[in-house]
């Protein structure tokens, strides 16, 4: 395995699994047909695989529930928030991109719960064999990467640090399993991606990194609600509930990384090694925060970004599809370990 990283049963789990990034597909998505907890509620919450159900079940977190829930699989981002906007998912997990775009198409979303952690996952890898040591040298070079993922945002503004936009290279829009196919047989001379690919590469001695972005992005993952279950006053309830045993399920795996990486290994059929080290490199980092008027204001820099480069077809205000009656206690975004603009 460690060989040959674009093998059939590598690209497998890689196709499979996608993080809380997650990137624009068509993919179909899955709906499992069991339910956890008892009541007259049930939440349907969407997910990504080694996602949210996976890490609140490792943590102990699903027991005593007095409402159901009822979990979809989902292959990215954006279809989980296109389910959102036709109500068939009540709350789901995304990376920090995926509601910029959904905000620009007018979708019916709304952030309820925000986490920070490093950006040090998401790197722009190179081949071990190339002759780039700086972002600057990419200009009129290939790069892969996932359009409206995490990482398309990090290209665009590792780019922009190194003086250079997005229309100096030559982007190559690919979802993961084929850009790691692309990426190992020279098809493209980078990769802009996040962990887990990040660690699996990189364990497997088949690339280094270029660049991170950590200083460069925002280092946020998100909970987004339908507007419809959040008018709904048992619904809002339970979702408050599920929030806060997510909150203390992302805090737990820090004390407990080895314990987690292997429950995560075993759902997405990542090597063990690989899975540690993006636990340790990027899962443990992150920490609950509030969605207050700094994170707004981060998001809207990618928003705007995007609608600069005309990837977006509107103008998007942030701030109108956020919820902040979950925030509690919650630290400033701002306060958070290593937080960034």
């Amino acid at each position: 395995m460690r060989r040959s990283l674009a093998s059939a049963a590598l690209l497998l789990p890689l196709a499979l699994l996608l993080t809380a990034c997650g990137g624009a597909s068509s993919a179909s998505t899955g709906t499992d047909g069991g339910t956890d907890g008892k009541g007259s509620v049930t939440l349907n919450v969407g997910d990504q695989k080694g996602g949210s159900e996976a890490i609140l079940r490792a943590a102990g977190e699903l027991d005593h529930l007095n409402y159901k829930i009822k979990w979809s699989t989902f292959t990215s981002g954006p279809p989980l928030l296109e389910a959102v906007n036709a109500k068939a998912v009540d709350v789901g997990g995304v990376g920090n991109t995926p509601p910029v775009f959904a905000a620009g198409a007018g979708s019916g979303i709304s952030v309820v719960a925000a986490w920070h952690g490093t950006s040090k996952g998401d790197t722009i890898l190179v081949p071990n064999g190339s002759k780039f040591t700086q972002t600057s040298q990419l200009k009129g070079r290939s790069v892969a990467v996932a359009q409206g993922s995490s990482a398309h945002y990090q290209l665009v503004a590792s780019l922009k640090a190194a003086g250079l936009s997005l229309s100096d290279v030559k982007v190559k829009y690919l979802q993961p399993a084929d850009a790691l196919a692309a990426f190992t047989s020279g098809k493209v001379d980078a990769w802009a991606v996040w962990d887990p690919y990040t660690s699996q590469v990189l364990q497997a001695k088949q690339g280094r990194v270029l660049t991170t972005g950590d200083g460069i992005t925002n280092g946020l993952t998100f909970q987004v609600a339908a507007p419809a279950a959040l008018k709904d006053a048992k619904k809002a309830a339970a979702i408050k509930d599920y929030l806060d045993r997510l909150r203390r399920a992302t805090a737990w795996v820090y004390d407990h990384q080895e314990e987690w990486a292997k429950v995560w290994a075993k759902d997405t059929r990542l090597p063990y090694e690989v899975a540690l080290a993006s636990v340790r490199r990027t899962n443990a980092t992150r920490v609950a925060v509030a969605v207050d008027q700094p994170l707004i204001a981060s998001e809207q820099k990618i928003a705007d970004a995007f609608t600069e480069l005309k990837l977006i077809p509107r103008k998007v205000d942030f701030g109108e599809f956020v919820d902040r009656r979950y925030n509690g206690n919650l630290p400033a975004s701002t306060s958070a370990p290593h937080a960034s603009s």
